[in-house]
């Protein structure tokens, strides 16, 4: 999967009222399915006289891991409704929660997508979207007397460690789509005197 993914920069929420049923939504950044299931048990807490606590969650570097459930809502109408949402904004590591409170008036299966759907939508309009790169670890091996060439070229990235022996090396985080520019540079820069794994 190439495509770039997002995460949530906080927990937010959102509320309308359609027809006289209520729709509260929660967003949550999440990084495990437990968490999912610890929020989803104290937002069922909360909300225990809710008709229903509609839910989708999508975790995982390409959103491989998902869940959905319309709660008791006719199938089709909730669970994967919002969890398209979801996905259509490209978000992974993100829980969303509807909690509804039946007002009385049906609002049909075309009307329940429109108020699952928009809540969703809404409840998006209060975070920024962070995006995430996918990363890669380069381990550099380099005599000291080339160390001062490349050591500019290294400043942008997170270095995880250092170690000086007869040799440096450094191990370095990078994001991936850098990795092939980043090599041919302190190649060049070092007239090929570097290894790099």
């Amino acid at each position: 999967m190439g495509e770039a993914m997002y995460i949530l920069d906080k927990v937010t929420s959102y509320e309308q009222i359609i027809n006289r049923s209520r729709f509260i939504c929660y967003l949550y950044p999440i990084n495990s399915v437990e968490e999912a299931n610890e929020i989803l048990k104290q937002i069922r807490k909360q909300h225990y006289d809710a008709t229903h606590n509609c839910y989708a969650y999508i975790l995982g570097e390409s959103g491989s891991i998902a869940r959905n459930s319309d709660d008791g809502e006719p199938a089709g109408t909730a669970g994967i409704v919002i969890y398209d949402i979801l996905k259509k904004n490209e978000l992974t590591n993100v829980l969303a929660i509807v909690s509804r409170y039946f007002g009385g008036i049906k609002l049909g299966a075309a009307g329940l997508i429109r108020a699952y759907g928009s809540s969703v939508a809404k409840a998006l309009e209060n975070v920024n979207k962070l995006k995430i790169e996918k990363t890669t670890a380069l381990i550099i091996e380099i005599d000291y007397a080339y160390y001062n060439h490349i050591e500019k070229n290294l400043e942008e990235y997170s270095q995880i460690e250092k170690q000086f022996t007869d040799k440096i090396i450094i191990k370095l985080s990078i994001p991936e789509n850098k990795k092939i520019t980043l090599v041919n540079e302190l190649t060049n820069l070092t007239g090929g005197n570097i290894k790099i794994t």
